[in-house]
């Protein structure tokens, strides 16, 4: 083994795919690039940290709710160029050419050209560390989307996207809560 500085130890326990988060605030949607979140347990239930230096902080706060897209590798240069802009500033669905698509339990809008869209409502925001803990109240697929693949930060600026899937729920049977 070879010592490796704290400051990149995060790097080593990446949580899952670089989604995006769409809110809602009057009649201004916005979409901001998130990779630090994470689920919990085998519920319909994420949590995520974002601060008030984000422009979706006030949204989030006020309205309770959101959307979390889950974007494939092929979309993979266009999230990280949302994530480098301000919805202050900019509106990142014509800027980036996505299309907004009206949601059924939110006001936050799904985002078409992604895999799979999330419509959640915040059920606890923990303001110490600006965690939002999220309830999944609809989940959408698009299962004639070419690009199955998802993509993972790094933390240094670099990224890795999904591989080959296999399955070891042989292995696992016994340990499944019903339904999964």
């Amino acid at each position: 083994m070879q010592a490796l500085p704290l400051r990149k130890a995060f790097m080593l326990l990446e949580p899952g795919p670089v989604v995006l988060l769409t809110t809602a605030l009057g009649d201004r949607s916005n979409v901001m690039t998130l990779s630090w979140h994470m689920v919990m347990d085998f519920t319909p239930r994420m949590a995520f940290v974002t601060g008030a230096w984000n422009h979706s902080y006030k949204a989030l706060v006020r309205e309770r709710e959101c959307v979390i897209a889950v974007p494939g590798v092929d979309l993979a240069r266009k999230v990280v160029a949302i994530g480098a802009c301000s919805g202050s500033d900019t509106d990142k669905f014509v800027k980036f050419g996505l299309t907004p698509v009206k949601a059924k339990a939110v006001k936050a809008p799904l985002v078409a050209e992604c895999l799979a869209n999330i419509e959640c409502r915040v059920v606890d925001h923990i303001r110490k560390h600006d965690i939002f803990v999220l309830e999944a109240l609809r989940a959408w697929i698009d299962p004639k989307r070419r690009e199955r693949r998802t993509f993972h930060a790094v933390g240094d600026g670099t990224f890795i996207a999904d591989g080959r899937k296999f399955s070891l729920r042989e292995l696992m049977r016994a340990k499944l809560p019903p339904g999964v």
